[in-house]
Parts: structure tokens; sequence; C-alpha cells
């Protein structure tokens, strides 16, 4: 059982960047003893949370106390000191050194005349044992598997005196067993009375492993619950009700599809999505739905042939596909508005013309350049078909708002007749008045002969321009929704199912 007492508390956290408030007020603390679940959809705060607390970012506002004290961390190192350690996601290690040396990296034994090598792998053995892990610590970390390179890791966090330990996405590399490696070290750990901060998105391994969970959404703290809570409340908690939501179109006119055009049959990849089955017509819009890090955007990667599957089949107009890749996808009318527009959507440095146009001048080859006239009209055209704001192609495209950037992505793939957009979030972290034209944008396309795919954690988004959805847990697709069946309760419900 949690001791009662709060080791770490965190009162009135608030956190702003540059036009976005990341965190307000949010109250977090963990006590003695327990592991406590941190949940939340992308941009609800969860990082700059664990980064204010770690010292990677300092607090506009708010207080800090551990073990009654009260602290202020200025950089990750004096959050050590304090006694805060943190496991990132990505394995932050050396893989050519020994597993001794990545345990003790920076805090070496050391003897009059150098490293103290048996100390070193004495630290080493201690530290890995406390989670249960015997491993030879003398080999190259690079020799042993990822899921014990994050034993590795946790037991770096533990060569200090360690209160608080912080596990950010430790699951996302690991499979079954691995997972339940892991689990039973936090075990061990939560039994010597550390605090554990789990921040995960698979919501069987909360409830397997979590005393008590904190939602944030919006940089708002949602609550904190005991881990009984309900599946549906806790998934109602994180995705919110949007007062903006709009009515589901006409039914009818989703009921006009043409032949299946794209197939998955037990589609996946190992490792990041499997069981994926669906079907998709002309002039239909699949959608996909489930939380983060169900396997959503892992499936469009593979639909767009980022990556390749290690089972299934995926059939376009009723023929098997075995070579599949990105130019093989666009060359066949594929497009793809990516999650992260920023990342993998927009060229900041290039105007809005060149913009919308670099996969028509891809297409044409760049021996047949289009010509500045046709760039003009072109840009005109598509331009005024999403209602881009302001109509100036050569502003730099950088310089638009999310939701004009968006639509410019849009733009970019009409311009050469796409047959399948795959929209990956493509309403998120625009305003309203752009996420309703977006969606208009994909009603009158859709009338028009062309599919989508669309993947948004708005359900409402989803239910309003799906033909039928396709709900995600865990990495797998659980269910499919024909439209008449397809409402927000249902598709939570799926997703709350146990495993």
């Amino acid at each position: 059982m949690a001791e009662e007492r709060a080791r770490l508390e965190l009162r009135g956290i608030a956190k702003a960047f540059p036009g976005v408030q990341a965190l307000r007020g949010v109250d977090f603390d963990v006590r003695a003893g327990e592991v406590h679940a941190l949940l939340g959809e992308n941009g609800a705060g969860k990082s700059t949370l664990i980064k204010v607390l770690t010292g990677v970012h300092p607090a506009d506002a708010g207080t800090f106390r551990l073990d009654g004290q009260d602290i202020r961390p200025a950089n990750p190192s004096d959050a050590v000191r304090h006694g805060i350690s943190t496991v990132y996601q990505e394995v932050n290690l050396a893989p050519n050194l020994t597993v001794a040396e990545n345990v003790c990296l920076g805090r070496e034994p050391r003897k009059p005349w150098g490293l103290d090598w048996s100390a070193m792998a004495n630290r080493a053995e201690k530290a890995l044992a406390r989670i249960g892990v015997q491993i030879d610590v003398r080999r190259r970390l690079s020799r042993y598997s990822i899921a014990n390179q994050q034993m590795v890791a946790i037991a770096r966090a533990l060569d200090v005196d360690a209160k608080i330990l912080v596990l950010d996405e430790p699951t996302s590399s690991l499979d079954a067993s691995e997972v339940d490696q892991l689990f039973a070290a936090m075990r061990r750990l939560k039994a010597e009375g550390l605090g554990i901060v789990f921040v995960t998105h698979f919501l069987d391994q909360v409830y397997a492993i979590s005393d008590r969970i904190t939602i944030l959404r919006n940089g708002e703290r949602v609550g904190t619950f005991d881990a009984d809570l309900p599946r549906q409340e806790l998934i109602g908690h994180m995705i919110g009700r949007s007062a903006d939501a709009l009515e589901p179109g006409d039914q009818s006119a989703h009921e006009q599809a043409g032949p299946p055009i794209l197939t998955g049959h037990q589609l996946g990849k190992r490792g990041s999505v499997e069981g994926v089955d669906f079907e998709l017509g002309s002039g239909e819009v699949l959608g996909f739905a489930g939380l983060l890090g169900s396997g959503r955007t892992e499936t469009v990667r593979l639909l767009f042939g980022i990556d390749q599957p290690t089972n299934g089949q995926l059939s376009l107009d009723g023929s098997a596909r075995r070579k599949w890749n990105p130019r093989t996808a666009v060359r066949e009318g594929f497009g793809l508005c990516a999650e992260d527009r920023k990342a993998e959507g927009i060229f900041p440095g290039l105007t809005v013309r060149e913009n919308i146009l670099i996969v028509q001048q891809v297409k044409a080859g760049w021996l047949r350049r289009v010509s500045p006239r046709k760039q003009r009209e072109q840009t005109q055209i598509w331009g005024e078909q999403v209602k881009l704001q302001p109509p100036d192609p050569e502003r730099l495209i950088e310089n638009l708002s999310g939701g004009n950037q968006q639509k410019a992505l849009i733009a970019r793939w009409l311009a050469v007749s796409p047959r399948l957009l795959l929209l990956d979030e493509p309403t998120r972290g625009i305003d309203v008045g752009a996420k309703f034209e977006i969606m208009t944008i994909v009603e009158r396309l859709r009338a028009e002969g062309k599919s989508f795919v669309f993947v948004s954690s708005e359900l409402a988004e989803v239910v309003r321009v799906s033909s039928r959805i396709a709900v995600f847990r865990d990495r797998h697709m659980v269910a499919t929704l024909p439209r008449e069946q397809a409402n927000e309760e249902a598709i939570v419900s799926a997703i709350a199912q146990p495993t």
C-alpha cells in the first residue's frame, strides 16, 4: 500500500512558451511507495510538466516540495541532486561503453592513478540487483536487448539517492514479456518506498501497475483518481467534450461509395501495429479513432509506404502490393498530410507557392520545370480551393497560421489530383473556423469521388466526416464501426474494452 503522505508536491505550476500556455495552475503529488500514472493526449502538458519537474524548463509560477522541504530544480543535474531521476522514452546511453561505465557515467569511482574499475562494476551490479537484473556489467551495452538497455537506464537513475523516479514512456519499445520484467522491477522499487511517476499511453499497463492516475488536458489538471477508475470515465476525462462539435453529415451521401481501391488484411509491423483489417472505396472516408500511441499513425505510415509491413497484405484495386514505398504511393495517386506538419509537412524556408507546387514539380521531373506563369496560376487555383489566407503566394509558409499551413498542405496534394489522401491529425492546433473549413473540404472532395483516411483525436470530428470508423487500442485495430453505428459512446466503449 502506498503511504498517504506526499513525498513530492507540486502546486499551481504554470509554464508558458511564446504563443502557448502549456501549463495552467497544475497540482501534482507523488507518495512514497506508489506508482502514479500521468496521462493525457498530445499537447495535454505531460512532457512540459515532467521537464519543469526535472529542471529542463523553469516554472513561471508554482511551488515544489520534496519530503516537506521547498526545492526549485535549476537544471536536470540539480534535480538529480535533490533525488529526482528520470528515464526517457529513448534510451539515452552510450552503447559503445560497458554496462558498468553507463551506470556510473559522470560519477565514476576513482583511485589516485585512475578509474576504479572494480568499484564501478560492484556499483553497477548493486544498482541492477535492486531491480532484479543479473547481467555481465563488463560487457558492452550494445550487446544487450533494448529491454535490458532500458533496465540499465533505470539502474543508472538509481545510482544516486533517488527518491522520485520518472519513467517517460518506458514500454514503447518493449514486447509483452519485457514489459512484465519492467513491471517486476517497478514493484520492487515501490516496495522500497520509491515514488514512481509513470507516463504512458497504454491503458492496460496503467491498470496493471498504477496506484493513482492524474489526467491532464489542454495544460490543466482534470483530476487525480484511484486506479479503479472505470476505463470509460478515464477516456472521457482524457479526450473531453468539444462544445464546438458538429453533427454528423448526411448518411445517404456516404452510401454512394464506389468499388474498393485499398484493402488491408491482417496488416501489421512487428513492434508497431498489428491486426489491421479494412476496405476503402472511392468516395469514402475511413476514420481512425483511438488514443495517442494506439496505432493510428503507425498504420498511416504503412499505407503510405514509409514503413514496411512484416505481416499481412495490402491490396490496391484488388491486386496485392509487395513493393510499396512513398514514391510508388505518390505515383498511384496517394497523398499524405503528416501528423507533425512543422517537422514532416511544410518546408519552412520556402514560400507558399513553392510548398504547394513541390509535389507537382517532382512528378513532372526536375528537367521539366513548371513555368513561372503556370506556378502562379496553379497556386491561385488551389489556394482558392482551400480558402488560403492571406492569398499571397510569395509569403514564407512559416509565417502563416497553423490552419493555413494545413490548408496549404492539402492544396499541395490537390494540385496533383490524388485519388486517396491520408490526413493524420489535420485539425490539430488550429482554430475552430479552420477546423470547419478543412472538414468541409474533405466532405466536398469525398462527394467528388476522392477517398480519405482521416485520423483525429477529436472523436466528434471523426464521427462527423467518416463513412466507417476503425478503432485502435494498444497498437491493434480492435473494431470497425459502420456509419449508422458510429458515435462517440461506441468509440469510447471499443477503446475501453479490456484486452
